[in-house]
């Protein structure tokens, strides 16, 4: 079993940066392979990015590459999200994820989900 709880969210002006984190309880977090997803109102919870269990390969969602980097800590069981020049279309609720196996951008094949953390962009 994983609890997860994001932080950091807010509001920011278009351009700005802001720093996500989910800090995970468990001794097994270092196994789980984990994931960003957010979603805005009216629309699906979409992937945003995603890492390995140790920290190694990372993936992104077309519409993030190049502004966003997905890290993780495992001795303090946290994965962070730094997003840098957002944009009013970045704005969602954003949630982080673990699974244990499956599709890292599928959002059926992850097993455990924090609360989120609203993320505003204004223009």
């Amino acid at each position: 079993q994983v609890q997860l709880v994001e932080s950091g969210g807010g509001l920011v002006q278009a351009g700005g940066s802001l720093t996500l984190s989910c800090a995970a309880s468990g001794r097994t977090f270092s196994t789980y392979p984990m994931g960003w997803f957010r979603q805005a109102p009216g629309k699906e919870r979409e992937f945003v990015a995603a890492i390995s269990w140790s920290g190694v390969t990372t993936y992104y969602a077309d519409s993030v590459k190049g502004r966003f980097t997905i890290s993780r800590d495992n001795g303090k069981n946290t994965v962070y999200l730094q997003m840098n020049s957002l944009r009013p279309e970045d704005t969602a609720v954003y949630y982080c994820a673990a699974r244990r196996r499956g599709d890292y951008y599928h959002t059926d094949d992850y097993d455990y989900w924090g609360q989120g953390t609203q993320v505003t962009v204004s223009s």
